[in-house]
């Protein structure tokens, strides 16, 4: 019983220590999740536009050229295989390793950039390797009759690129790109490798103030859970709206070249 009320009283006073960090030191956390939020929002839409690019030069160039030139061919072979090189490289190699060898290699000497620049650009690219695969696996999803239907009233293959399967593929992708989101929200945490404020090296700085592990770290972590629930939240409210779309086809569709088809 002795043990129990002991047990109790020391649960208590850990987690009363644990509400005294988090106050004292509230000012560094808030700094912290505002610096998080900041670098995944910017590396997830920076990434999604570099993986847009990307993925449709990697679909495009992926395609059967028979009819082509030769020398068209072997220009998309290269840039397939510059393209491919890009992902390769940054899907296979730690986000960590990819910090330390372009901050302080590159950005940091050259370039004099402070380490929530170099935080934006390298998860950005790292981000944008994989939403390039997610993009053109939703571009491949895209029915090959609605290509045959938009050049037969004329589109261009960019025309028929921006209006027609970026859209679906981007909607198609959604989940993954939401899910992206959510993981740059936690991979930030690698980023405190080239000194970048966010919760991980705060919690670092704290622990190192308090000489205390359990704390700061205990408060980082229910830091990460509440920005997680919450984006998975929100993110799965927006599918939710997108999937509640028209079950049938408009009544016309206004096209760049031809006006306005009926239906």
């Amino acid at each position: 019983m002795n043990t129990m009320i002991i047990m109790a009283a020391e649960n208590v006073n850990f987690f009363a220590k644990t509400w005294d960090v988090f106050v004292k030191y509230q000012p560094l956390f808030l700094n912290a999740i505002r610096s998080t939020l900041l670098v995944a929002f910017v590396g997830t839409i920076a990434g999604l536009l570099i993986g847009l690019l990307i993925g449709a030069i990697r679909a495009i160039t992926s395609g059967n050229e028979v009819n082509r030139k030769p020398a068209i061919r072997i220009i998309h072979k290269v840039i397939y295989a510059i393209t491919g090189i890009y992902v390769e490289v940054f899907r296979g190699t730690p986000m960590m390793v990819q910090a330390m060898f372009l901050h302080y290699t590159l950005f940091a000497p050259i370039f004099h950039w402070s380490p929530i620049t170099s935080a934006m650009v390298i998860i950005s690219v790292n981000t944008g390797a994989y939403m390039a695969e997610i993009v053109r696996s939703g571009i491949q999803a895209v029915e090959n009759g609605q290509l045959e239907g938009a050049r037969s009233i004329g589109m261009t293959s960019l025309q028929t690129m921006r209006y027609i399967v970026l859209p679906q593929a981007i909607k198609n992708s959604f989940p993954s790109i939401g899910n992206e989101f959510v993981v740059n929200i936690k991979d930030s945490c690698v980023l405190n490798c080239i000194q970048f404020s966010e919760l991980f090296f705060v919690a670092k700085s704290v622990q190192g103030s308090t000489f205390s592990y359990a704390e700061p770290f205990l408060i980082v972590g229910i830091i990460y859970l509440v920005l997680t629930f919450v984006t998975s939240r929100i993110l799965g409210y927006i599918e939710k709206r997108l999937n509640h779309k028209r079950s049938s086809y408009p009544a016309s569709v206004t096209t760049p070249d031809s006006g306005v088809l009926k239906g």
